[in-house]
């Protein structure tokens, strides 16, 4: 069995090598590990330092500008050639030492699609604004799509490749995150969850998603749940 962990990095100089140390520490036995990091048009550096990291389990796709998170993971998606593909973002906010707990129920047949959730894990408080509208957007996707996620926006989503099959992903930014859920529900994929640890970091350390965010991914659930 193989995993593809797949990292959009944008401008994350100072935690770029060190959560690939970490991807490449995480023991999981006997299922091999391929890397595939996407620099998304960085600045500051994360590129010069994405030379000296590729190797042979480590592949770089490179943007001349910078594109947004869905359109990195949809040029990473063909390269994958993993049985299972997890998303990792390229900060220190989500701990690969959790690969473990997102593949367990994978490795017991008990899923296709395993999330990870922020809210029932060990977590460092967030913001309140970005808790409330991580809340509300949960609840929009359960009441559109008839399920009970607690964590649609996590970054930890865990997929076999045929749960993807026929899924396109047209999101440029990170509105990529509601997309590949609604559409997942629609093809009537049971989603697992499970906890994570997060450690969320704040805009002086580097967070990127700003207010205008959450309007885009209200209206990604909503044009997906009724356009076809």
């Amino acid at each position: 069995m193989k995993l593809s962990i797949i990292i959009p990095a944008y401008n994350e100089r100072n935690t770029i090598k060190e959560i690939l140390r970490r991807v490449r520490a995480v023991d999981l036995g006997e299922i091999e590990k391929e890397i595939i990091v996407v620099d998304d048009g960085s600045t500051d550096g994360t590129g010069d330092i994405l030379k000296l990291e590729e190797d042979s389990t480590t592949r770089v796709i490179r943007h001349d500008v910078n594109r947004g998170k869905g359109a990195a993971i949809r040029d990473a998606l063909p390269q994958a050639t993993g049985d299972y593909i997890i998303i990792q973002d390229a900060d220190l906010e989500y701990d690969p030492e959790d690969f473990r707990i997102m593949l367990a129920p994978v490795l017991k047949k008990k899923a296709d699609v395993v999330y990870g959730s922020r809210f029932t894990g060990e977590h460092r408080d967030m913001l309140y604004w970005h808790w409330l509208g991580n809340k509300f957007l949960n609840f929009v996707t359960n009441v559109l799509y008839n399920t009970t996620l607690s964590d649609m926006e996590t970054c930890y989503k865990l997929f076999s490749r045929d749960s993807l099959k026929g899924i396109e992903i047209e999101s440029e930014g990170f509105e990529v995150e509601p997309e590949i859920t609604a559409k997942l529900l629609r093809k009537k994929v049971r989603i697992y969850e499970v906890p994570v640890s997060y450690a969320g970091r704040e805009y002086d350390e580097g967070k990127k998603i700003v207010w205008m965010d959450g309007f885009k991914a209200l209206w990604s659930l909503i044009k997906y749940r009724f356009v076809r």
